[in-house]
Order: structure tokens, then C-alpha cells, then sequence
């Protein structure tokens, strides 16, 4: 028995530390971050860096204005979810109610496979084949708000399907069999009770999903374009928050640096609303299923 213990114990200790590890690595990071970007507020305005356009930050007289960058991130971003959010939950209601055990199991496979593909093999995909068509069809160079958007659209997918598929499944039969049971049809079932049922549960994917497309940097700098202008159009080069940061880190120094880094602040301060988003509905979610049980 003490030997039993001793062992529970250990492996105990074993894990907090783990945890405690995952914690102060996120602690560590957040730190790094704002010692090495807060500086340049001592220079520049916050209305300035947030709200200006001009970016010249080797000029004679440095501009650090990141608003086309911003814009630039959530014009992508926007565009990709319009795309991927229907087609993912297409897809995770097919196979959450209606594809058979083989259907599933090839779609599901592929599903896995598009999740574990390298963003650079996305980005050469997108500079073969999307930029090049674009360049077909509406002109330019191809390397546009469009092209990057499809290209984060694909990659969205997986994570929109996967938490769609899960969310379905992870309610109640009876729901589906009371609805059948009052004369609704399957489509109805599926469109007017499930769907419903599970709609934090899917708004909780799609927000990982942009969150996913928000912080892509590879795939987006080889079809974008990485123009530091304000889009105008969806033919129009782009330049993302990490198109940004990666293009300039190799040669920044002095304030240009510490813009970066600041930067990367603006980044995380996006990332960190949409992951509170993500958890404050599953919260709400558990509620709803805690309330229904007891009901």
C-alpha cells in the first residue's frame, strides 16, 4: 500500500509539473513579448501604430503605422471563413448524420490528411494553381486577397468540420428521435432542432478556425502578394500582421525591431479575445447541457 501510494504520488507530482511547465512557457512568452514591444509606446502614440497607414520604418524619419496590416489580416481572414464556414459545415453534418460507415471513414481520412499537410505545401498549391487562376480569370499578378483567402480557407477546414461533426454527435438521440417521432422529416430534424442544439458548439469551431487563419503566416506570404498597402479591393495585394513580422524580423534593428514586436502584442491581444470567446461559449455550453439534465 505505501508502495502504492508513494507511486500515485510521483505520478501526481509528474503531472502538475507538466502542467505547471505548459503554464509558465505561456507566462515566459507574454513577458518576452511586452518587455520587447511595449518600449516603442515611449516613441510612438498607440493611436499612431494602431490607426496609421504609413509604414516607413527605415525612412529618414520612421513611420510605424500597422492599420493596413490589420485590415489586411481581417479582410483574409473574413473572407476565408465566408468560404469555409459553409462548405465545414456541410461536411461535418454529412458525416454526423447522413454518410454511411465507408463514406465516413474515406471523407474522414481526408479530412485528417488536409489537417496534417505543411502550410508551405498550401502555399505552393496556392502559387501553382489558386494565384494562377486568379491570374486568369480577374487579372494582376494573382497574388491577392482572394488567393490568400482560399488558400486559409482549406486550411480552415479541418478544424471547422472536426468540431461540427463532434458537437452533432455529442448530442442527446433523443432529440433527433423525439423530432422524427413528431412527423418532421430527417432535413428538418437536422436543419430546425440540431443544428440549433449545437450552434455554441460550431460558432466555438468556427472561432478556432479563424483563429487558425488569423495567425497563418507561410501559406498567406507565398500567395499575398506581402504588400504594405491598404487593400482595396479582393485583387489587391495584402500584407498581414505575420506576413509583416516575418518579412522584417531578418534585417530589423533599433525601433524597427521593437515595432515588430509590438506588433506581435497586437497579434496575441486578437488571439487572446478570440480563445476568451471560444471558452466563455463552451462555458455557456456546459451550462445549457447542465440545465437540461437537471430539467
Amino acid at each position: 500500500m505505501k508502495r502504492q501510494r508513494a507511486l500515485e504520488k510521483t505520478i501526481e507530482a509528474t503531472l502538475f509539473g507538466a502542467a505547471a511547465v505548459s503554464v509558465l512557457a505561456v507566462i515566459l512568452i507574454t513577458v518576452f513579448l511586452f518587455q520587447s514591444g511595449l518600449p516603442l509606446f515611449g516613441k510612438v502614440k498607440v493611436s499612431e501604430f494602431l490607426f496609421s497607414t504609413d509604414w516607413a520604418p527605415t525612412a529618414a524619419t520612421p513611420r510605424f503605422g500597422i492599420l493596413s496590416f490589420i485590415v489586411g489580416s481581417f479582410s483574409v481572414t473574413g473572407l476565408s471563413l465566408l468560404f469555409a464556414v459553409p462548405v465545414g459545415l456541410a461536411v461535418g453534418i454529412y458525416l454526423a448524420e447522413l454518410a454511411e460507415k465507408k463514406n465516413s471513414r474515406l471523407i474522414r481520412s481526408a479530412v485528417e490528411l488536409l489537417a496534417g499537410i505543411p502550410s508551405v505545401i498550401y502555399g505552393l498549391f496556392g502559387i501553382a494553381v489558386i494565384s494562377a487562376a486568379s491570374r486568369t480569370l480577374f487579372g494582376g499578378s494573382g497574388y491577392s486577397v482572394l488567393s490568400a483567402a482560399i488558400v486559409l480557407a482549406i486550411m480552415t477546414l479541418p478544424t471547422i468540420i472536426n468540431v461540427t461533426e463532434v458537437s452533432l454527435r455529442a448530442l442527446p438521440r433523443e432529440l433527433k428521435e423525439g423530432s422524427l417521432a413528431l412527423g418532421a422529416t430527417e432535413w428538418q430534424t437536422i436543419g430546425k432542432v440540431l443544428v440549433p442544439a449545437a450552434r455554441s458548439g460550431i460558432v466555438a469551431g468556427v472561432i478556432l478556425g479563424m483563429g487558425r487563419a488569423i495567425g497563418e503566416t507561410m501559406a498567406v506570404l507565398m500567395v499575398g502578394g506581402n504588400a504594405p498597402i491598404m487593400p482595396t479591393g479582393l485583387n489587391s495585394m495584402v500584407r498581414t500582421l505575420t506576413m509583416n513580422i516575418i518579412t522584417d524580423m531578418s534585417y530589423a534593428t533599433g525601433d524597427h525591431l521593437t515595432s515588430l514586436f509590438a506588433t506581435g502584442i497586437v497579434l496575441f491581444a486578437f488571439i487572446l479575445i478570440l480563445n476568451l470567446g471560444v471558452q466563455l461559449i463552451l462555458k455557456r455550453t456546459i451550462s445549457q447541457v447542465e440545465g437540461a439534465a437537471g430539467a
